[in-house]
């Protein structure tokens, strides 16, 4: 029975190879335009772009060429070719920018744009045209239907940036380039004030300036060592019920005790 399913399911595959190879040797662009609608229907995205890559450049300028841009769009989009779905989205909202299907064509521009871009750990810039994008969108659409979606896709966008950004600084104190790491740390709270990370961030701030200390000439480290001190008393004044609490505790008894044996020996 088995054997029998599966001659079955050859020969089915050869009767529908053979229909396509048919209708993509068919010169009536209407047979291929109707044929392409529907395998689009079927979810067969990759002969429906097939069909309409071929018939895109003959009826350009003909009613049917908004729906065969529109569908050919989506096309790419359900085969997860996101970059080119993109380019045939915007394609399409500024040829038919009239049009009733513009907004979405502009929502999912900026949304497969996202689908595009990489995780956190790699470069952000795909991200970043993304988040323009969207946010182009909703200053053009602010009542619109997709406006929860692209409000969601900012906010996942805002997520990872932050982690790329705070990762970036983290790397700085763990290659132990310190003045670097307080840099990088400073700007990271500076671009994000509401990041989850911020907390965090100050805490490092504290660790590579004590590393800095530990690691710099006599003449240096008294200074190095009160930023120490002067970053704990911030941060258990911003946060005194951190997570960091004690470990922080630690680096500003150390600096004390350090700042201590510098005065003894300079007085």
């Amino acid at each position: 029975m088995r054997s029998f399913l599966t001659v079955f399911a050859a020969l089915a595959l050869l009767a529908s190879c053979s229909k396509f190879r048919k209708i993509e040797k068919n010169p009536d662009w209407r047979v291929k335009y109707e044929a392409s609608l529907n395998y689009f229907a079927k979810k067969d995205y990759y002969r429906a772009s097939i069909l309409l890559e071929q018939i895109m450049p003959i009826i350009r300028g003909l009613p049917e060429a908004e729906k065969a841009q529109f569908t050919l769009a989506y096309c790419q989009y359900y085969q997860k070719l996101y970059l080119l779905s993109s380019e045939h989205f915007k394609s399409f909202y500024e040829t038919y920018g009239r049009s009733t299907l513009a907004e979405e064509a502009r929502y999912m521009y900026a949304y497969s744009l996202f689908k595009s871009s990489p995780g956190s750990n790699l470069d952000q810039t795909e991200s970043i045209e993304a988040m323009v994008s969207m946010q182009e969108f909703l200053n053009r659409y602010p009542q619109s239907q997709y406006r929860d979606q692209a409000l969601e896709v900012i906010n996942t966008i805002q997520l990872r940036l932050e982690e790329k950004g705070f990762n970036n600084a983290r790397q700085y104190l763990q290659l132990r380039y310190y003045k670097a790491a307080i840099v990088a740390l400073e700007n990271f709270i500076k671009n994000f004030p509401d990041s989850r990370y911020v907390e965090e961030a100050h805490f490092l701030i504290m660790v590579s300036q004590y590393q800095l200390a530990e690691e710099s000439i006599q003449a240096r480290q008294k200074e190095r060592y009160q930023e120490v001190v002067n970053d704990y008393l911030q941060f258990i004044d911003r946060y005194p019920d951190s997570a960091f609490l004690k470990e922080a505790e630690r680096y500003y008894t150390d600096s004390l005790e350090k700042l201590g044996r510098l005065k003894n020996v300079n007085s």
